[in-house]
């Protein structure tokens, strides 16, 4: 599949810090005990989360309507909890893709929104970011029915956090500015930064939400029009936000949504002459196709994030019950389809033993089942597809003489459940080391030394996120100098913001989704010189 896989940025998991008065707690971690209580809170409202939510957006959204696709072609979106159509989305292609270019570049030639004052923009963004709080149950319904993500995680966690990303981004649009430059001689010059134009955004299926305004949030605020093609497996919030968008103002053409697959509606944003800019999520071999298209054609910039084999590194001064903990969040949170996930978890031979029981024990009462049940802490994966993906790798890691600790099965007998699953006794040149599983399988690994983590850590050809747990702060100083990846967290995981840059090195990709290096990506910079004619000063 042209689009496939990656990037969940959930705010809101387990923190526990250094003994310094100078490491404060984030603002949006969560513990495994504060997990519970919202999770027991969301059934404190009656059965409401057992009703299932209508579904009122299944057309393509082209400036400013929602139009069938021209071919009349429909696909079957399925819920993986009972592997059931949910219903039928109008297919885009080529064709479709044309218009929506056509109307993007309408809407930025000649339309309002690039043209508005950046406070403008914000009020509308604001306004948009309200009507999402608005219905932000049915929206979390959506993306459990479409995702198999827990309900009350995107009630209360991922969609809140998208809306914080659009908020942020709105309270950009009116810094947008340059800079004022000292020249040689009788001239004056400052550089602009004025929108990039028309952008391609293709996004994945595991963050429908929170991947949908990552990239339109900081491309709106820059007063870019765009294109979005949501995954195929996840349509319906995308639509349903372009909905809210036009309720809350935003013109005619600016945002143009087209579900549809990616060899032919992903393949058409990335070769396409009339975008200016494309940002991707997903695979690295999608991601290959994504560049090569973009520079067969109008050579247009790329950003991509293209998943991780992220390393957690347990040091023997670790509270073993808190880094068991925070490994088994790391992991099998979201079901393990989060593009940071720490798959690979290093921990010092003094009190890896020690580590390994508590992890086993710790995994064998995660509870898999229904995520709108607000008992369970893991709903089903995504697809079929992903589930067969993730159960052939668990051979392999047996095939390979991996010990499998516990899991690797499926859970019942209709949906897409698979065990939490760990394996020890992992060498680094397995497949379950190497490759982005993108499920709960984790693979346990000891070390001694600094120096051996630090080279286990980097022996990857991704390079996105890595955790450290120690207590000693020079240990994690040179350890998150180190190891090169995007971001890194010291005795936490999981946790970012809207302003906290988020991309990967070597082969994660490149370019940064969040924070105002996103902002910057949707921007050009222009140079203007003039002139000064009998100036008192230079």
């Amino acid at each position: 599949m042209f689009l496939s896989l990656h990037i969940v940025l959930i705010n809101h998991i387990a923190t526990f810090h250094l003994p310094t008065p100078s490491l404060r707690q984030p603002p949006f971690s969560l513990s495994l005990a504060r997990m519970s209580a919202l999770s027991n809170s969301s059934s404190s409202h009656g059965n409401s989360f057992l009703k299932m939510p209508a579904i009122k957006f299944t057309k393509l959204f082209i400036n400013g309507d929602f139009v069938d696709s021209i071919s009349g072609r429909t696909f079957e979106t399925i819920d993986p909890r009972k592997e059931e159509v949910i219903a039928r989305v109008s297919e885009g292609d080529k064709e479709d893709i044309d218009i929506a270019v056509k109307a993007a570049r309408q809407a930025f030639d000649s339309g309002p929104w690039p043209r508005l004052p950046g406070s403008e923009r914000a009020k509308i963004m604001m306004k948009w970011a309200d009507l999402v709080d608005e219905n932000i149950e049915e929206l979390a319904a959506l993306d459990t029915i479409d995702a198999g993500k827990l309900y009350y995680i995107n009630k209360v966690a991922e969609i809140p956090s998208a809306t914080n990303a659009l908020r942020y981004y709105a309270g950009a649009a009116d810094k947008i500015h340059g800079d004022v430059l000292k020249m040689n001689g009788d001239f004056h010059a400052y550089t602009l930064l004025e929108p990039i134009g028309v952008v391609g955004h293709i996004i994945p299926w595991n963050a429908p939400s929170l991947s949908f305004f990552i990239k339109v949030s900081p491309s709106l605020a820059a007063g870019c029009t765009m294109v979005l093609k949501p995954a195929e497996q996840t349509p319906l919030s995308a639509l349903f936000y372009a909905h809210l968008a036009k309720l809350a103002g935003i013109p005619d053409g600016v945002l143009n949504i087209v579900p549809g697959f990616g060899p032919t509606a992903g393949a058409a944003i990335s070769s396409h002459m009339d975008i200016d800019a494309v940002s991707f999520t997903g695979s690295i071999e999608v991601g290959r196709e994504v560049l090569q298209a973009a520079a067969w054609s109008n050579l247009k910039p790329v950003s991509l994030e293209l998943g991780g084999k992220s390393p957690l590194i347990i040091f023997n001064d670790a509270d073993i019950d808190k880094a068991s903990e925070l490994a088994l969040f790391g992991i099998m949170s979201n079901k393990g389809e989060i593009c940071v996930a720490g798959s690979r978890v290093f921990v010092q031979e003094e009190i890896y033993d020690e580590f390994e029981k508590k992890l086993v024990e710790k995994a064998k009462s995660w509870v898999v089942g229904d995520p709108f049940d607000p008992k369970s802490l893991q709903g089903p994966q995504a697809d079929r597809n992903q589930l067969e993906k993730i159960l052939s790798y668990i051979e392999h890691g047996k095939r390979e003489g991996a010990t499998l600790l516990t899991g690797g099965n499926t859970v019942g007998n209709k949906g897409y459940y698979i065990e939490p699953t760990i394996f020890s006794n992992v060498k680094e040149d397995m497949l379950i080391a190497r490759d982005e599983i993108f499920g709960p399988v984790l693979a346990l690994m000891k070390f001694k030394t600094m120096e051996e983590a630090i080279k286990s850590a980097n022996n990857t050809k991704y390079g996105l996120a890595a955790g450290i747990v120690t207590k000693n702060l020079d240990t994690a100083n040179t350890m998150s100098r180190s190891i090169r990846a995007g971001i890194v967290w010291i005795n936490c995981y999981f946790t970012v913001g809207s302003d906290v840059p988020f991309g990967g090195y070597k082969m994660s990709g490149f370019g940064r989704d969040l924070g105002l290096q996103a902002l910057h990506k949707y921007l050009q910079v222009k140079s203007v010189v003039t002139p000064i004619h009998n100036s008192p000063w230079l």
